[in-house]
Parts: C-alpha cells; structure tokens; sequence
C-alpha cells in the first residue's frame, strides 16, 4: 500500500460530505457542516491553509553536511518527528459511519505510535466514547493525549483523572470547542472556562495539561497563569468562528508572549512537512494535523496514518536538508521569508 492508494481508497469509504481534494484547502467544503468545512463562509479554514502557503523556505546547501534528525521530545517523551494528530470527533456524522470514533481512534493511536508519533484523542456526548479512547490509551502504555471538551467542571475532573490512571503522559481540553452548539442540540452543553476552573482541574492530577484553542497572547498568558504546560495555537479548524485569523498569523506574538515558559503546538492548514517547517522557524514546537488523518485512516487504517506520517517526516526531512537545518533547534526565522 502507498500514500496515494490510501488517498484513493478513502475516496470510496469517506462518505458524501469530504471529496479528499487534491488540495485539502477549505474552498469546496466551506460551510460544509456536518461534513469537515469552515463554518459560514469557511474563511476560518481557508485562512489558514492560504496563509501557510504565503511562507516561503530560504534554500542553502553551502554548509558542511551532517546526519538530519527530525526528533523531539514532549513532556519526558521522545518522538520521531514534531507533528501529532489532532483530536477529532464524530466521524460517523461528518464523514461516514465505515467507522466510529472508537475504531477511528484506535487507528490513529496505534498508527501514530508506530511512525513514532501519537495523537491526540476526542471526546464525545457519550460516556463511552472517551472511556473507550482512554482504554487503547491504556493498551498502548498511556501513548496518547486524551483530549477533553469544555463539559461541567466535575465531569473534567473526572475525565482529567481517568486519564491520569491510564497513564496517558499529558491530558488537554479543546476549549474552542465552547462554539460547537451541536453539543448542546444533543443534550451536552458546553462553555468557555475562567482561570480559576482551569486552575482546579490542572491541581487536580499530576499529568502535565494543554490547553487548546488559544489564539491571543493574553489567551496563552491565562493558560500559563492557571499552570498549563503546554497550548494549542488553534481556532478549532475555522469550524467554530467565522472569520477569525490564521493561526500561523497570530503564532509569533504567542510565542514572544510566553517567552519560553510552556510548550507551544499549532494545527489549522497544516498538511506537509514544508507546512511544520515553517510553524518550527516561527517558534512553535510541534504541530497538530487534523483532516489528514481523517482520509488516512478511512483509506487505510492505522497503515494508512503510519505512511501519511512517514511522508510528512520525509518532507521535513528534505526541507531541513535544503535549508541547512540538520536539527530542529537549526529551524528559525532565517530558512523562511
């Protein structure tokens, strides 16, 4: 199996709603919701595929030649490559019922620990859709971040420390999530959080959390100031605001703002290598991908994460080697322009 038959098998298995067009950019499915399009105009989602591409990369090959390495560490662990799957939820109503969350995400779980990466898990209205993801989280050594939404504070705490007993080595909330009404069409309502309820769930477990959905720098000063280890630099894929930034657009005054005190990871438009190179040369240190892996896994399951993250580990890899970047400390500002 390559790449390119997971592309084509996915096509048949994805369901009415995603095409897996040859560029995977926001035009055709914007509004496209259930299915996986930007809300309202889809400004949101295009904004952030488009503003990536205006990036260029810098190329020198007049340097001294070393081995590439591509690997990182995040919060005591190492992988082979900065880039993780995003959380994704409720594939059977945006995509197709070939699979359901539980079995979407044992897929990207096993995959991705097998590229040497590791996803981030979603949550549900159903209790057994988290308490199945923290069972394979469990399975596979606590190799995944189970990821929670903005429900009431006693059922994150909750969540939060299940996570905790499953040996998952970080837990995170995707508080953008706050804007997703359908929750509470089905019953389950969610809400932005203060800082002092973030407070409280962070203190009440000893795994390191990340807040996801951050896109200002007082954002990620209110995370930092409720004792987050780490953020997502995120605007929920354009799929809860209409017109808001890009994340690669607010991504450098994040970073100047936390100065090195937390861990800093983006997704929105990302797709390949060259996509990551240009997130690490503006300080973020490691990337999440979401749609990708949605026609990975419908087109060839855990395989077909594992060949999409060895693609994307080889572009960065050739765009390290064309820009004189052996290490990832190397990726700054001066490889783009």
């Amino acid at each position: 199996m390559t790449y390119q038959d997971v592309r084509a098998k996915a096509r048949e298995t994805i369901g009415p709603h995603c095409s897996v067009c040859p560029e995977c950019n926001g035009v055709a499915c914007k509004g496209k919701i259930p299915g996986p399009g930007g809300k309202g105009t889809g400004l949101g989602f295009i904004r952030n595929y488009q503003d990536l591409k205006k990036i260029r990369l810098v190329m020198d090959t007049v340097y001294a030649s070393s081995a590439i390495s591509t690997k990182t560490t995040l919060f005591g662990r190492e992988f082979a490559l900065p880039v993780f799957a995003a959380p994704v939820g409720a594939v059977g109503l945006h995509y197709s019922e070939a699979h359901t969350d539980l079995s979407y995400s044992a897929a990207v779980l096993e995959g991705c620990k097998a590229a040497g990466s590791a996803a981030f898990t979603g949550d549900g209205v159903k209790d057994e859709v988290y308490n199945g993801t923290i069972d394979a989280i469990k399975a596979i050594g606590g190799h995944g971040v189970p990821t929670i939404k903005p429900w009431s504070l006693a059922e994150v705490m909750l969540k939060a420390r299940k996570a905790e007993a499953a040996g998952a080595f970080a837990f995170a909330m995707d508080i953008d999530a706050a804007g997703l009404v359908v929750l509470a069409m089905q019953g389950k309502p969610v809400s932005p959080m203060p800082v002092a309820m973030l407070r409280e769930i962070i203190q009440s477990v000893s795994i390191p959390f990340i807040l996801k959905g951050v896109m200002t720098p007082a954002g990620a000063l209110k995370a930092l100031e409720a004792g987050a280890k780490g953020i997502v630099v995120s605007n929920h894929g354009g799929r809860v605001l209409d017109e808001t930034p890009s994340t690669i657009e607010v991504l450098p005054s994040i970073v100047e703002a936390v100065a090195g005190r937390m861990t800093v990871l983006i997704d929105g438009g990302f797709r390949t290598g060259l996509d990551v190179f240009k997130a690490l040369a503006l300080g973020a240190d490691g990337v999440l991908i979401g749609r990708p892996f949605t026609w990975s896994v419908y087109g060839g399951g855990a395989e077909g994460v594992r060949l999409y993250l060895d693609k994307v580990r080889a572009e960065l890899s050739e765009a390290m080697l064309m820009t004189g970047a052996t290490s990832l400390a190397d990726i700054d500002k001066n490889r783009i322009c």
